[in-house]
């Protein structure tokens, strides 16, 4: 039985299962459920003493009762990945318990010629995916042996390689069975990270940066998977999942292309992990948010 160790456990966030739980308890605690049932959520994968709060909001929308299993985009960070992976693990580790891999979808995922596989090496060096793990695993504790997991990581894919995986994955959308976690930062600000955009009309560093990413969070809250790019490309803006929320724009394009018209994007959280003041500061922008499928 392959399993996928909580590599950054211990060092991301903390590795004993008691003091994870109550971590987590408080932070949902302190979120308000107001944009749920969430058939997709966007949070953040930054050590949890930086976003662990501000993902409490996506995963606060998510309803357990309903859910039997759930989808992780991650983007890469580590290798070059074209196209889009998925695990060849048999269960993800994670302070609480283990989580089970869909063997089902990723077969029927793989037979459509559009997966590679990553090795464990490249899994267990990812933080896109894993910071994901204990969220899911504390919401769906009541549930914990009545769902599986499907992790995919995303690669740096194209517009329209998104739209194609994006109406690949459209059909998993439709099933209200299913939830899908969309993995990313938002905006990476300072010379560390090779980017300082600044419109000083917009006064001190940080409001600029909030300024931007609110921008595209209202871009994603059209769900214009073409306005998003557009903004990308104008701005650059250092959102690290911008292709896992590109695919989640895509398949909803795809299903609103056969009718269905009724979903709506809502962002619940922002937050940046200090205040940029100065040019020397830096500093990683969090936002969390959920799709819903209106009646």
């Amino acid at each position: 039985m392959s399993a996928r160790r909580a590599s950054h456990a211990g060092s991301w966030y903390t590795d004993s299962g008691s003091d994870l739980s109550r971590q987590l308890d408080r932070w949902l605690s302190a979120a308000d459920l107001s944009h749920g049932p969430a058939r997709a959520i966007i949070a953040p994968h930054a050590g949890y003493a930086y976003c662990g709060a501000c993902g409490a909001f996506a995963y606060r929308q998510v309803s357990p009762v309903v859910v039997k299993r759930i989808f992780i985009l991650g983007p890469s960070h580590h290798v070059r990945l074209r196209g889009c992976a998925l695990s060849v693990a048999k269960k993800y580790k994670t302070p609480l318990y283990d989580l089970k891999i869909d063997n089902e979808v990723n077969a029927e995922l793989e037979k459509t010629g559009q997966f590679s596989w990553m090795d464990m090496k490249t899994d267990e060096d990812e933080h896109s995916i894993e910071m994901h793990l204990p969220y899911i695993a504390k919401v769906m504790e009541d549930f914990k042996d009545q769902f599986t997991i499907v992790p995919i990581l995303v690669g740096s894919l194209n517009p329209d390689q998104e739209a194609q995986y994006g109406s690949l994955l459209a059909p998993y959308f439709m099933d209200p069975t299913n939830l899908f976690v969309i993995s990313s930062d938002f905006c990476h600000w300072g010379q560390r990270f090779s980017y300082t955009y600044y419109d000083r009309s917009c006064g001190a560093i940080h409001k600029c940066i909030e300024q931007l990413d609110k921008q595209g969070m209202d871009i994603i809250e059209t769900l214009s998977p073409s306005a998003f790019t557009e903004y990308l490309r104008k701005y650059n803006n250092t959102i690290c999942g911008r292709h896992p929320i590109g695919v989640m724009l895509g398949a909803v394009k795809a299903l609103q292309d056969q009718g269905f018209k009724n979903m709506s994007f809502k962002f619940l959280k922002y937050a940046q992990s200090s205040q940029c003041i100065d040019m020397e500061d830096s500093s990683v922008s969090y936002a969390s948010g959920s799709l819903i499928f209106e009646n």
